[in-house]
């Protein structure tokens, strides 16, 4: 198991900068796109996501053109890298990650290395391996974004009613006005996961919309605009 794991990183380390100038050609073809990064090294970065869901948002985020990314629950890393491709040239990104985390479980420290070569020429990558929800980890971030507002912010961290409802509470502040807010797992509740509940009770309040390919069932995603000043 172990051998297998080093192989695996070995490889993905190897093939990265093939990904890259594949995936460059590929920014305004979602499905493609997407596939790229599904694919590699045998779902290495395989996002946990709806492939029908994910695109809509791709191409959301395309139009967007961020320059400033806050991720909040990374696992695998596939999203995480395709903001990195999506993202202005000279963008700011940020993960936040709990290690052994109880939705996805984090990532381990071998993959740290492969995730800050996701960052282009002149863009900023910071990995913050922390719980979203305590106080200092959301001073780390605002010290790294520098006063700077964000323009896409995506919560697929704790999928808990309170733990869902708290990274909003702290972190949808630094967003700007017309900025994206994005839910994952929108499209029902189960288990211990409510983000559903939650996103029912914003949703009524802001322009948004929602990518549910199983009404009730796994995944979906919510977007939702940050109202612009008036």
């Amino acid at each position: 198991m172990a051998f297998a794991r080093t192989t695996g990183y070995i490889k993905a380390h190897a093939g990265l900068r093939a990904l890259n100038r594949r995936t460059i050609s590929l920014l305004d073809q979602p499905y493609d796109l997407i596939a790229a990064v599904l694919n590699y090294c045998g779902g290495f970065l395989g996002p946990i996501q709806d492939i029908d869901e994910l695109a809509h948002l791709v191409a959301d985020v395309r139009a967007l053109n961020p320059r400033i990314i806050v991720e909040i629950g990374t696992h695998r890393g596939g999203t995480l890298y395709l903001w990195s491709r999506l993202a202005q040239p000279k963008a700011t990104l940020i993960s936040i990650d709990l290690r052994g985390g109880a939705f996805g479980g984090g990532y381990s420290a071998f993959r740290i290395p492969f995730y800050k070569r996701f960052s282009r020429d002149g863009q900023k990558l910071h990995l913050i391996r922390a719980d979203s929800h305590a106080p200092s980890t959301l001073h780390m971030a605002k010290q790294l974004l520098n006063d700077q507002p964000i323009d896409l912010l995506f919560v697929d961290g704790d999928h808990t009613y309170d733990g869902v409802k708290k990274d909003w509470e702290m972190y949808s502040p630094l967003v700007r006005p017309s900025g994206l807010i994005v839910f994952h797992d929108v499209a029902g509740d189960y288990a211990d996961t409510h983000v559903k509940s939650f996103w029912d009770t914003l949703k009524i309040n802001y322009a948004c919309r929602e990518y549910i390919s199983n009404p009730g069932g796994l995944y979906g995603i919510g977007v939702l605009q940050k109202a612009p000043l008036t």
